[in-house]
């Protein structure tokens, strides 16, 4: 029998975490910035950044509304890669569409799907992403993914 998932999955502090509310590395509370901080003076938009640790995360475009958790260097590293191995599943018509990939990848996690954003993702759960994504392309085709054979 598989487990049910819910969002009390996570404690109040974990959703705040994801949401961009509390710095994950050092439990600051974030400031709302401009991104030509850490872009050479170049605007995106808006970000959060933690000013103790240096960790931020962009916002939604024309918004004050977090893309998901803080991330430093490695973690946001973890989620250009996830990303490069999630987009290909839908992009290349293996799932319907970005939504129903992302309703696959939460039966993976066996995580709510309101919480299956790569963004609000840590680092473990960015690998375990980049392994299943790897994992399901190569079962799909591998001649074109000769490369995820030994994941």
């Amino acid at each position: 029998m598989s487990k049910k998932i819910t969002y009390s999955t996570f404690s109040d502090k974990e959703i705040a975490i994801m949401k961009g509310k509390i710095c994950p590395y050092c439990d600051s509370i974030p400031e709302l910035a401009d991104t030509a901080e850490i872009y050479n003076g170049v605007s995106f938009g808006r970000m959060y950044i933690c000013r103790k640790c240096g960790a931020y995360v962009s916002c939604h475009f024309g918004t004050d509304t977090p893309k998901g958790r803080l991330a430093n260097a490695e973690l946001r590293q973890l989620r250009i890669e996830a990303h490069e191995v999630f987009d290909a599943i839908y992009k290349l018509k293996y799932k319907r569409g970005r939504y129903q990939a992302y309703y696959w990848l939460s039966k993976e996690l066996q995580r709510p799907f309101d919480y299956t954003h790569i963004g609000m993702m840590d680092e473990e759960t960015c690998r375990k992403v980049i392994r299943i994504c790897k994992e399901y392309l190569f079962r799909k085709d591998p001649d074109r993914f000769p490369q995820f054979a030994e994941i």
